[in-house]
Formats: C-alpha cells, sequence, structure tokens
C-alpha cells in the first residue's frame, strides 16, 4: 500500500486508467491486511479479548465500507484526485479492524495465513504498480502459499474460510458451572510417578507451553523420560497454538528429534495403547466435544483424541475454557489428572519429582 501511495504522490502527472486501478487495488488490500494484522497481534498478546467482538449489522457494515473503499478510489481515478485514494486507505483501514476483531482467538492461526497471503497479493500489485518484476513473482509466491496453507488449515478445523471469517466463532462458558465440576487434581509427584513408570508416553503440547516458553525444559522430560525406557512421541495437531506450525517450530528450537513427532493422522491411533498421554497447555484441540456433542460448536473438528489413553495428565492453569470459548469434559473425566501451574514451572517440578524416584 505505502509503496502504491509513494508511486502516486511522486508522480508528477495523474496514472494512466490501468495503472490507477493497480494502485487502488494494492493501497485497499495492503490497508485492510496492515490494520487487520495489528488486530490479530493485540487478541494474541492479550491486548484485547481473544472472544468475538460481534457488533449489530457486522457483516453489513463491512460490506459497505469494502464498497465504500473502492468507491471512492474508482471516483478518484475517473476524477484524477490523488486524494480520494488516501481516503480510501482510511476507509480500508477502519476495514480491516472491523474484519478482524468478530473473529474468535480459536481461528487466529487461520486468519494469520489468510492476512499473509493477502500480503503477498499486496505486494505483487504494488510490482505491477513499479514495473518490478522480482516484487510480482515473489508477492505471487507469498500470495499463492498463504492461501494453500489457510484453505490446509481451515478444513484441519472441519471449518470453511467463510465460517471462519464470518460466523464469529467462539463465545464464553459459564465460570459457576465449571466451578460446580469436580476435577481429580495432582501434585508434581504423582505425575513423575505415572510417568516414570509408564512403557509409552506421548506429549501433547499446546499453546499453554508457548507462552511458558517451555519447549527446552519439555524436550529434558522427554529425554528423562526416554533414559528411562519410555517410549516418548510428540503429538502436533495442526492448528495448535496461535500461528500456523506453531509448536513444530517451537519443538525444533528445542532439537526434538523429527522422528518423534506424529501429526493428528499418526497420533490418534497411538493413544488407546498409550499409558499416559501429558498435555501442556492444549484445549480446544484435545475436546472430546468435538467428536461426541453433536450440538456442540466445534462438533467435526478433528482432534487429538488423548481421552483414550489409559491416563491423562493436563498441564494447565485453571479450569477456563480455550479460544473457543467451549468447556473441555476431558478435565472432569475419571482417568484425567489435573495439574494446576505454569507450563515451565509444572515441568521443572515433574522433572526434580523424577530425580527422586
Amino acid at each position: 500500500a505505502l509503496v502504491a501511495l509513494a508511486d502516486l504522490a511522486i508522480s508528477d502527472t495523474s496514472p494512466a486508467a490501468e495503472t490507477a486501478i493497480t494502485i487502488l487495488l494494492a493501497v485497499v488490500i495492503g490497508t485492510v491486511t496492515f490494520s487487520g494484522s495489528f488486530v490479530a497481534f493485540a487478541k494474541l498478546k492479550g491486548l484485547m479479548p481473544g472472544r468475538p467482538i460481534v457488533y449489530s449489522f457486522t457483516h453489513w457494515l463491512n460490506g459497505a465500507l469494502a464498497a465504500a473503499a473502492i468507491g471512492i478510489g474508482a471516483w478518484g481515478i475517473a476524477a484524477g484526485n490523488d486524494t480520494l485514494f488516501w481516503v480510501a486507505a482510511g476507509i480500508a483501514a477502519v476495514l480491516g479492524i472491523l474484519a478482524v476483531i468478530p473473529i474468535g482467538g480459536a481461528d487466529m492461526p487461520v486468519v494469520i495465513s489468510l492476512l499473509n497471503s493477502m500480503s503477498g497479493v499486496a505486494a505483487s500489485t504494488a510490482g505491477f504498480v513499479i514495473d518490478n518484476s522480482a516484487l510480482i513473482i515473489g508477492g505471487a509466491l507469498v500470495g499463492a502459499a498463504g492461501l494453500i496453507l489457510t484453505v490446509q488449515m481451515a478444513e484441519a478445523m472441519n471449518r470453511t474460510i467463510a465460517n471462519v471469517l464470518f460466523s464469529g466463532f467462539g463465545g464464553t462458558t459459564d465460570a459457576a458451572e465449571i466451578g460446580e465440576k469436580p476435577v481429580n487434581r495432582a501434585t508434581p509427584d504423582d505425575v513423575a510417578i505415572a510417568l516414570g513408570y509408564a512403557e509409552t508416553a506421548v506429549i501433547v503440547p499446546g499453546y499453554g507451553l508457548a507462552v511458558a516458553q517451555a519447549q527446552h525444559v519439555v524436550r529434558k522430560l522427554g529425554d528423562e523420560l526416554e533414559r528411562r525406557g519410555v517410549k516418548v512421541t510428540y503429538a502436533i495437531h495442526p492448528v495448535a497454538g496461535r500461528m500456523p506450525g506453531h509448536m513444530n517450530v517451537l519443538l525444533a528450537e528445542a532439537d526434538v528429534p523429527y522422528d518423534q513427532l506424529a501429526d493428528l493422522d499418526q497420533s490418534n491411533p497411538l493413544f488407546p495403547q498409550t499409558d499416559v498421554v501429558l498435555i501442556i497447555g492444549a484445549n480446544d484441540v484435545v475436546n472430546p466435544s468435538a467428536r461426541d456433542d453433536a450440538g456442540s460448536a466445534i462438533y467435526g473438528m478433528p482432534i487429538l483424541e488423548v481421552d483414550r489413553a489409559r491416563t491423562v495428565i493436563v498441564v494447565k492453569r485453571s479450569l477456563s475454557p480455550g479460544f473457543a470459548g467451549i468447556d473441555n469434559p476431558l478435565f472432569y473425566n475419571e482417568h484425567t489428572l489435573m495439574l494446576f501451574a505454569d507450563g515451565k514451572k509444572a515441568v521443572e517440578s515433574v522433572l526434580t519429582a523424577l530425580d527422586d524416584l
């Protein structure tokens, strides 16, 4: 957007119609992407609520803003008025904000991937404006790759891109209702005993692991269990975390052996034969409601079926729902143990307890 506007600003003459149209596309797409990315960042950093912020006439207003941005930009082309391009850019910036705030935090990985794709399209159109082949090709590649990844991630959640953008998915769960349900609380010693005497263990990382920066200490735990003869696998859900490939990046940073990583299709057949599953900060991606409750908002979303394991240990700060805003019946299962703590501190405590076994 800035490249296109800068080219427009320094030009001594009004651009040809085809160039002006390209500038308009670059400005609108680029500005929507830019402002929308700020909202996505704010949701992920907790600077604003992760739940959908839905207002009256959401989609009608966004449609009107999109039409206004394009219409005013087209008017600027016809009238040869550069100022109208800046007005169109301002409207597009507002559109980017209002288009992303109704999307819940659970869908942020898909939204980030889509915004990445849009940034590529904006770069490619800017390349046409300044006649730069490298920018055109590079932007097209980024746009195409981002769109493919967006579609794949939406399919991994059993959703469509339209459903992600327009459904306002992710509400709130009654805190009082959650508080009334009993859970099996565990201590680090309990977890150490369960893991230390297991034959097979699967570690499921989630967003809580990323927040706690626990990937390195989790790798140490995995190595210690392997040293004790426990077969360790890391189960990765494709949309775990808050960006595409989030868990893969964190575990690669901790030098977790690639052959210990298992994707969704590889992981689910393992769980019925697994002694202990250790979940660190994951919630929605292990929620059995997606499989069993036809009335659930996430029904049909592929999940890691951890509840089929013999023992499930969940490391979590509290019983609060995930970004989908849905309570997780896994937490109240009779063979689930809940260790309420920060992910990194909890794993460090378990490692200390393992040394005493």
